[in-house]
């Protein structure tokens, strides 16, 4: 029943179609049908109502954001550096869902039967750059169809320790949860996802770091942090993959090595995304500059 129409009903989720089916709103031939799994046959009449979206869990919050695009259907912005997009255990508000329930007010359908912003890829808190949100759960699914089928160009800009060679490549490795620390992600041998990030070298400073530019073939949590470091070469300012002075810092002047090793955060940016509109079939591409600490580091360690 559940699949039947789903595939009849295509702004709705099979998993969403099921949710309002055990709710008890299908009734088929006039009596209420709440198993999902039951069979169709020809003949019967399906009724199927669909409540309007119900107020978000999350609170709407009145938080400035830098919008680069809005729509009836999705939003593009520009997130800063330490804004959480989801709320979570000890970060219940002052997130970025909670921005845009106040900035989108009624213009938000609906995500699940809820009020609330789709959010179809995260950014780490203390990772800044673009992020394209729906704002209604067809435009919800469309993109997260195309995020997972890799259609979505993405490139960051990073600041690393060393410098990768060759100046343009890959690193590819499986990622999952660190066995030793659960908070971590890791490359594994067993049991982790598929990841493939490219790489290109931008400019070098010294021998002792380099601003490169990363190109994600695959979306895993943390994964060009985790696939950086994992060749040696961690994000400057990383709290989780970096836990050591690297010892090729002390070939960097004593100003840069400071400003490397007091930036607060790591040194990622999520600086172009390209996308189709779902609704219109339009090509859209953003581009952001890296934002003023990040400029500042790279400035640095430029001139010293």
């Amino acid at each position: 029943m559940d699949r039947v129409l789903a595939d009849l009903l295509p702004p709705l989720s099979r998993s969403r179609v099921k949710s309002l089916i055990e709710a008890g709103h299908l009734s088929c031939n006039g009596h209420q049908i709440t198993e999902p799994a039951s069979t169709v046959r020809l003949s019967m009449e399906l009724d199927l109502y669909i409540p309007p979206p119900a107020p978000a869990s999350p609170q709407a919050e009145n938080i400035a954001l830098n919008i680069l695009y809005e729509d009836s259907d999705l939003i593009v912005l520009d997130k800063p550096a330490g804004l959480v997009v989801h709320p979570a255990p000890g970060n219940e508000t002052g997130t970025l869902v909670n921005a845009l329930i106040g900035h989108c007010g009624s213009s938000l359908v609906g995500i699940g039967g809820e009020r609330r912003p789709g959010i179809v890829h995260r950014l780490d808190k203390d990772t800044s750059g673009i992020m394209v949100v729906a704002k209604t759960e067809p435009v919800h699914i469309a993109l997260s169809a195309d995020f997972a089928a890799r259609r979505i160009d993405r490139a960051y800009k990073a600041i690393c320790w060393g410098v990768p060679a060759p100046a343009e490549g890959e690193y590819e490795g499986p990622i999952g949860r660190d066995k030793r620390d659960r908070k971590r992600m890791a490359m594994v041998s067993s049991g982790g996802k598929a990841a493939l990030t490219r790489y290109k070298l931008l400019q070098a400073f010294g021998n002792y770091a380099a601003l490169v530019e990363c190109r994600l073939a695959t979306g895993r949590t943390h994964q060009i942090r985790v696939h950086f470091s994992a060749h040696g070469h961690p994000l400057v300012g990383d709290p989780v993959y970096l836990r050591r002075i690297p010892s090729i810092a002390r070939n960097a002047s004593p100003e840069a090595r400071d400003a490397a090793l007091d930036f607060p955060r790591q040194a990622l940016h999520a600086a172009r995304l390209g996308f189709t509109h779902p609704g219109t079939g339009k090509t859209m591409s953003f581009e952001t500059p890296v934002p003023e600490d990040f400029m500042t580091l790279q400035r640095e360690m430029s001139e010293n």
